[in-house]
């Protein structure tokens, strides 16, 4: 499975393509769609353009991205950047009047539990974020909800290309071989293209996107998130 994520927290001022309006994150996802991403993951913004929980964007943003490619799983984050207090966010999920395919939280932030259980109650599948260099896996495991989850994301946060495949190693083994959801793999920026390359060799789901990685195999700064999936798709990325 190869999903898009299209946004993540970064600012358009940084990457003038990036899609942060309902009708920009649609027509991105369409062409992702169109291009071979299956999934959606994206962000709500603000007007300001940082992310965030609050009911009307949530519906904003994922009715118009379903509206755009019907029948494709739309999932968004929880992360604590959008709103720092766990309680809050908890209760922010809890308001949601449009709900998305599936959530990720990130297992290494406190309250990682509190906002899984606000996602169960009102039917939203868990994305579980784990990040390579924190304590989160071992978090995870001993977490009521580690049975409950949709997918475990695997995080490579180490975006040096040389070293990334390195770091994604041993974050699986953290992981361990018994886990109870499926694993999708990816990296970050310098690290994005090697990762998504051993995740491809090993058969694991994996993503790409301007969350991810701001440029091409080739390191051409890319032009939109579809060009990033077309490339995935085809299998250009450097081996490492």
């Amino acid at each position: 499975m190869l999903q898009v994520c299209l946004n993540g927290p970064r600012l358009q001022e940084h990457c003038p393509s990036l899609p942060v309006t309902p009708a920009e994150l649609a027509e991105a996802a369409r062409a992702a769609v169109a291009a071979g991403a299956q999934d959606v993951h994206l962000h709500p913004k603000r007007p300001d353009g940082t992310d965030t929980l609050a009911p009307d964007a949530v519906a904003g943003a994922v009715e118009a991205v379903r509206a755009a490619v019907p029948g494709i799983p739309v999932g968004v984050t929880t992360g604590a950047w959008s709103e720092p207090d766990a309680r809050r966010r908890a209760a922010l999920v809890r308001s949601w009047t449009v709900i998305p395919d599936h959530a990720s939280v990130n297992w290494h932030e406190d309250g990682a539990d509190l906002v899984a259980g606000a996602l169960c109650d009102k039917g939203v599948a868990i994305e579980a974020g784990i990040f390579s260099g924190t304590d989160a896996p071992s978090r995870f495991r001993t977490s009521p909800f580690a049975g409950r989850v949709l997918r475990v994301l695997a995080e490579v946060m180490d975006t040096d290309p040389h070293s990334a495949p390195a770091t994604a190693e041993r974050l699986l083994r953290e992981l361990g071989p018994d886990l109870p959801a499926p694993v999708l793999l990816h990296g970050q920026d310098g690290g994005a293209w090697p990762v998504l390359r051993m995740a491809m060799e090993r058969g694991l789901a994996t993503r790409i996107g301007l969350e991810d990685v701001l440029h091409t195999p080739e390191g051409a700064p890319a032009p939109d998130n579809a060009a990033l999936v077309r490339a995935a798709a085809r299998g250009r990325h450097p081996v490492t």
